[in-house]
């Protein structure tokens, strides 16, 4: 994978200059030695772009799914970790991260749903409907949080 690839991808360039922006991120979070949150932050909030370049070489299109799938995971577990920063004392302001993230859920969510979409028009008419019983769920849509 080189940079300009990723730079003519939008989610491989959205989940890479996420990451750049995390890594700065934890850096800031290890200086205060906040370094529990600084580390599962670092991984979770790399590793969306990690399953996002490994979906580019992906076998079939239900092992493109579950690699978006995992990303999307990821990209929940990173908004969780930040969301902790946010409403915690003594965080750096992470407001543009969380804006960020919330970006990369709603792409993640139109790759995944789309891919369904697809691989679900190639099915027979009655198992299509089955299939499109599931697609109401889609991971990562983006969610409402209200502040305490």
């Amino acid at each position: 994978m080189t940079k300009e690839k990723i730079e003519q991808n939008l989610i491989l360039k959205l989940t890479f200059d996420f990451a750049l922006s995390i890594i700065d991120f934890c850096e800031k979070l290890d200086q205060k030695k906040k370094y529990v949150i600084s580390m599962q932050l670092l991984k979770a909030g790399t590793a969306i772009g990690s399953n996002a370049v490994d979906a580019q070489n992906s076998a079939n299109r239900a092992d493109f799914i579950q690699k978006f799938k995992s990303a999307a995971k990821e990209a929940e577990q990173t908004q969780y970790w930040l969301l902790l920063c946010k409403h915690s004392d003594a965080y750096p302001d992470c407001d543009d991260l969380l804006v960020g993230v919330e970006e990369i859920n709603s792409v993640i969510g139109k790759i995944v749903y789309s891919s369904k979409k697809k691989n679900s028009s190639n099915l027979p008419a009655e198992k299509r409907s089955s299939n499109q019983q599931s697609d109401n769920a889609i991971p990562g849509q983006q969610h409402s949080f209200s502040r305490h």
